[in-house]
């Protein structure tokens, strides 16, 4: 479930890339307004619940039972959590004014945000799928695995 979500994070991250081409050629039309709320909708909702996840499920299992650098990895990627909502309220900005109507095109503002927030989050997502989800699925035996599983998927009403 937690890679199938990074599949999402990085399908909604090529979106806005494809948003912010698409709006410095044709300007905030339709199709942009559309695709900006679309991107505002996966970023508030989705990945929130993602983040908790793994700071419930996936951290806490680490830092109890992994390697000195496995643990320290997991601090890195708590702080990435705390700097990835910050950098997440410096990008909504841009998108948030472009839906609102307010905006034509994004600021050198706007793309420096959605520049830090795609760098870190993609830099993210490979620390947790190469070395923090191995190690995690290591230490788990197939039925907690499971439950994690439903766990997760009731917190989103599944």
């Amino acid at each position: 479930m937690l890679e199938a979500c990074h599949e999402r994070v990085l399908r909604t991250l090529a979106l806005l890339a494809r948003l912010r081409a698409h709006v410095r050629q044709h300007g905030a039309d339709g199709d942009a307004r559309q695709a900006a709320r679309d991107v505002l909708r996966y970023f508030d909702m989705a990945a929130p619940l993602h983040h908790e996840d793994e700071e419930l499920h996936v951290f806490p299992l680490l830092l109890a039972q992994a390697t000195p650098e496995l643990k320290a990895l997991v601090l890195r990627l708590q702080q990435d959590h705390v700097a990835m909502t910050a950098d997440w309220a410096a990008a909504r900005t841009g998108l948030l004014a472009l839906v609102d109507g307010g905006a034509q095109a994004f600021t050198p503002q706007d793309e420096a945000a959605f520049d830090r927030f795609a760098e870190r989050y993609g830099a993210h997502i490979e620390a947790e799928e190469g070395a923090a989800y191995p190690a995690a699925v290591a230490l788990l035996a197939p039925a907690s695995l499971a439950t994690m599983g439903r766990e997760m998927a009731a917190r989103r009403g599944a």
